[in-house]
């Protein structure tokens, strides 16, 4: 038993030298394993190239963006001020027609007069809106767009083809090609009685 014990040391020790002998014929050290795990300078130098090139793309599209909000704010910074002053015009407008619909003024100087002066002042708001890219859409007698107009009312027409605009309600604006608020209008539609004929004249040709 004692001569085991002494001979097992010896064993351990001897495994060691043949993993190191292994290795060192085999031409590979551990310090050269090592060594293969670390990066080459080019490696490193490429690694670097791509993270450069990341940042550059990154900077250049917040460039972009930022040229393109400030395009945005430039061309359209003042679109809620231009919503809001488009009430002068459907005040006036509004102001016309009462003083229009007043029995008390019909047919007197003074109502002609107020109205010249009201239709005056309209149409240096139409000038200056127009001076800044602010148009009004032209809807009578289009075809309705869902993109400009939006239809309030029907009304019964045979002259017109249907969804043609006939009335207009309240004047939309564009500011440059941005829709400031949509045209509200009257469309027109075939009258009741004559769509019930030709449709009774369809089916009678029908059961023929």
């Amino acid at each position: 038993m004692g001569k085991e014990q002494e001979q097992e040391p010896k064993n351990d020790q001897n495994s060691e030298e043949n993993k190191l002998e292994n290795q060192e014929v085999s031409g590979v050290s551990v310090e050269d394993k090592e060594e293969k795990k670390e990066i080459t300078p080019e490696e490193k130098i490429l690694e670097l190239e791509d993270k450069l090139a990341r940042a550059f793309a990154e900077m250049e599209n917040q460039r972009r963006r930022f040229e393109k909000e400030k395009e945005d704010a430039f061309e359209y910074g003042g679109f809620s001020f231009a919503k809001e002053a488009l009430n002068l015009i459907d005040n006036l407008e509004r102001s016309k027609q009462v003083l229009e619909n007043d029995e008390t003024l019909k047919n007197t100087d003074a109502l002609k007069k107020t109205l010249e002066h009201l239709e005056i002042v309209n149409k240096d708001l139409i000038s200056i809106f127009s001076k800044n890219d602010i148009k009004p859409i032209e809807c009578l007698n289009k075809k309705l767009d869902p993109n400009l107009h939006q239809a309030m009312i029907e009304i019964e027409d045979d002259l017109k083809e249907p969804g043609t605009i006939i009335q207009e309600i309240q004047k939309g604006f564009k500011i440059k090609e941005r829709l400031l608020r949509p045209s509200l209008v009257g469309v027109s539609k075939k009258t009741q009685k004559k769509s019930e004929e030709s449709q009774q004249n369809e089916e009678n040709s029908e059961d023929k």
